[in-house]
Order: structure tokens, then sequence, then C-alpha cells
């Protein structure tokens, strides 16, 4: 991720972490610290405020000016990851594991109330002498963040896609709070196919199967 610049600057954010279906994508975003004024100018901010068109229009324009890196976690490791940390050690593992070491100062968005225990957290497996700044809300105040805000979250929808079209069935956007999603599960709690992409440590799912169990 090295690039020209006297200070590189980056940011980290997420998507689909509260999703029970696909994997957790995280995003990376690197650039100067003195263009970082231009992630702003293109209209960057958190990617939940943005319809998937402009979404998609922003990263294709953003990855002229910024550099990524993309980590996707399947539902599979996941599963494998959560029999011995959480979610937030997960995150943390991965970002740390992923932050190239060219970097100065690093912001994230943290999914701990306390930024402060999450930054600690990415320090355990980052080698690197970033500064890093950890902090809620990040993609609404660092322009970087709001840039790898948007790459997680169109990545994220891709691999979801890619999964429809493997199932051939639009089971919508894979969280617990849609119908469409909760319906398909509990249709398919057995189904081995469908299970592949499921986060089986979910509560939800849990739910699901002692209804399946009350069933019989």
């Amino acid at each position: 991720m090295a690039m020209c610049e006297l200070m590189l600057i980056a940011g980290a954010d997420e998507a689909g972490r509260g999703c029970v279906f696909g994997p957790l994508v995280i995003c990376i975003c690197a650039i100067g610290r003195e263009r970082e004024g231009e992630i702003k100018k293109m209209g960057a901010k958190d990617s939940k405020l943005l319809s998937p068109s402009a979404r998609s229009a922003l990263y294709a324009k953003l990855k002229s000016i910024c550099s990524f890196r993309t980590v996707r976690i399947t539902a599979k490791e996941l599963n494998e990851l959560m029999k011995r940390m959480n979610l937030n050690e997960i995150e943390a593992m991965k970002i740390g594991r992923n932050l190239g070491g060219d970097v100065d100062i690093f912001y994230v968005d943290s999914p701990d109330p306390n930024p402060e225990k999450f930054a600690s957290r990415i320090k355990k497996y980052y080698g690197g002498t970033a500064k890093i700044v950890s902090s809620n809300k990040a993609e609404s105040k660092y322009p970087v963040v709001a840039a790898a805000s948007i790459c997680a979250k169109v990545e994220r929808d891709a691999e979801i896609e890619k999964i429809k079209k493997i199932l051939s069935f639009d089971f919508g956007s894979g969280y617990t709070s849609d119908p469409r999603t909760v319906d398909f599960l509990a249709k398919n709690i057995s189904n081995e196919k469908v299970m592949g992409f499921v986060r089986s440590e979910w509560e939800t799912v849990d739910r699901l199967r002692q209804r399946k169990l009350s069933e019989f």
C-alpha cells in the first residue's frame, strides 16, 4: 500500500457486521494527507447515507486517488473464529494484520463504545508505528474512513449478490431485520448448501433451530 506522499494516512471500516448471511467485509483506505480533502469534495460520507448507485459511482472515483485493501471474512471462517474470540477481537485482528507498515496515522471506526479499548485490541496484532485514532462514528468525522465505509459496503453487496446466484434465490439483505432473510433461513435451516453461507454462531440461527426441533 506504499505511496509517494510525505505523510500517509489510512482509515478502516466494515460492512456486514450484523448480518447472518455472507461475509464480514473490512476495507482499509490509504491516501496522502494533503489529498484527503479530495475525498470529501467527491461527496464521500457514511455509506449508509448513500444509495447503492451513488456508492458504486463514488467507489469508482475514489479508486483513482486512494489505495484500497479489502479483507473478506467468510461466514465459515467467522464461525470458527467465534468459538474462541468475540467479534470485536476478530475485527481488530484482521485490521491489525492488514494495516500497512508505511502508514503514519490510522483512523478506525470503533464498534466498541470504548474506542480506546478497540485501539488496544488492534495494537496487539499490528507491528507498525502508525498513530491509531479509534473513534465511534468515525466515518462521519474522517473522510478517509468514509471512503473505507463505501468500499466495504460495495464489496459486501457484491458478495451477497454472488451468494444469491449460487443459491438461485433472492433472500434479501442478509440481515436479521429483513423478513425475507429470516423466512428463507427458517425454511433452509437444515440445507447444508445454504448453511455454508450462514453465521451459525448467531443467536438468530439458534432460535430457528430450536423452533425447528419443536415442530417434531
